[in-house]
């Protein structure tokens, strides 16, 4: 796969000075997906790396579209920050019209994006899809009666289903190894959207959740934290109150959630949080990698080289970016159950192909991922090289 994107554009907003960046890497069918994050420190390499990755999701689950992401280089915390997004996407509008469907990623709740793009005129962050769809009108409701169906635990369906998919795969990485769910540990660094839904799955799905860190640090409880009561405990930037923490919770340093002794470690927050300097402090047998390109391409190489397997972010925290495709296409509606089945089923069965591999022979499951994808773009090509060409994409 060819690593230059098609296009980099960098802003400057005329009130703040704040950068922000658009990357598209690849168009398939005139369209590419990829979410809008938000955090200061944020740069243009970072946001090619992300769209990479987003090209990579799209091929390995058969979505038809190529890959983007959006970045600002701004804190979300600070009282500005709405501004900063909707002078962002203001000016992206022809991007936004035509070829870009964006969501919610680090700093950005789906639900300010939302709000963002309401008060554009452009009604959902999908419009560029539900745009050029038969039926507009139809298209949206069948969206927004998606994203807004309610799951148990009081929370919706499109908050969840990323979370859901990383549950998925840490399950699937427990059942191709043959490991007790319940006996299965699993750390997790991160308790915003992506990672506290999967906190939240793998605490139903009987796994046991003993670490979970957010910004202020890592609460630690070998026998198993009760992951409903610490998330009941979170304030809008997914930080959880420390004065009300349930008895047997353990507080450590933030970064210490990195070497806490669990099968599987899910780094859900940031870009890059494992590197050469911090790697060697793994002790989990695989990292799942619910954040985009977690793990630097250094650190994954040393980790492989002493036995810790690497589900890449293109597989495991894809189930968000396919589900939304899923349901702009028509192929599940506003029943959770659907969802759910259909988003368990895919994932666990590429992990277990990953990790057959990886069982086999140590290919990395990064590089069967990447073949998988690699098989995907070759296919598109021989149809649009065949008479009449490859089809055309059709949302319903």
């Amino acid at each position: 796969m060819n690593t230059e994107p098609l296009m980099r554009l960098t802003w400057t907003d005329p009130v703040t000075g704040a950068h922000g960046y658009l990357v598209v890497h690849s168009l398939v069918s005139g369209m590419a997906t990829g979410g809008t994050r938000m955090r200061a420190g944020c740069t243009v390499d970072e946001v090619a790396d992300l769209a990479r990755g987003m090209a990579n999701k799209a091929a390995t689950f058969n979505l038809p579209v190529g890959g983007a992401k959006g970045g600002l280089d701004f804190d979300p915390k600070d009282p500005r920050a709405f501004g900063v997004l909707t002078r962002f996407c203001e000016f992206l509008r022809p991007w936004l019209d035509a070829s870009w469907v964006t969501a919610e990623d680090l700093g950005v709740p789906q639900h300010l994006i939302d709000e963002v793009f309401a008060k554009l005129g452009l009604e959902q962050s999908y419009h560029a899809a539900i745009h050029r769809s038969a039926d507009p009108a139809r298209t949206l409701r069948r969206v927004q009666a998606g994203l807004n169906a309610p799951v148990p635990g009081g929370q919706l369906l499109g908050d969840v289903i990323g979370g859901y998919g990383v549950a998925q795969a840490c399950v699937g990485a427990a059942n191709a190894w043959g490991w007790d769910v319940p006996e299965t540990t699993v750390a997790i660094q991160g308790i915003g959207t992506m990672g506290g839904g999967a906190a939240w799955y793998l605490h139903e799905a009987g796994m046991k959740v003993v670490a979970v860190a957010d910004a202020a640090g890592t609460l630690y409880d070998p026998e198993g934290l009760d992951v409903p009561a610490l998330l009941d405990l979170r304030d809008r930037f997914g930080e959880i109150d420390r004065t009300q923490l349930p008895d047997g919770v353990r507080t450590l340093p933030r970064d210490a959630v990195i070497g806490i002794n669990a099968d599987l470690l899910v780094p859900a927050a940031i870009s890059y949080a494992l590197r050469v300097d911090n790697e060697n402090l793994v002790k989990a047998k695989a990292v799942v990698e619910a954040a985009n390109a977690a793990t630097t391409p250094e650190a994954e190489a040393a980790l492989s080289a002493r036995g810790v397997a690497v589900i890449p972010d293109f597989v495991a925290n894809a189930g968000a970016a396919a589900w939304a495709w899923w349901l702009l296409l028509g192929e599940v509606g506003a029943d959770p159950a659907d969802s759910f089945l259909r988003l368990r089923t895919e994932m666990q069965a590429k992990v277990a192909l990953l990790l057959a591999e990886w069982n086999l022979d140590r290919i990395p499951p990064r590089v069967t991922g990447l073949r998988l994808a690699e098989n995907t773009r070759t296919t598109r090509a021989e149809e649009a090289l065949a008479p009449g060409g490859a089809p055309a994409l059709t949302i319903p």
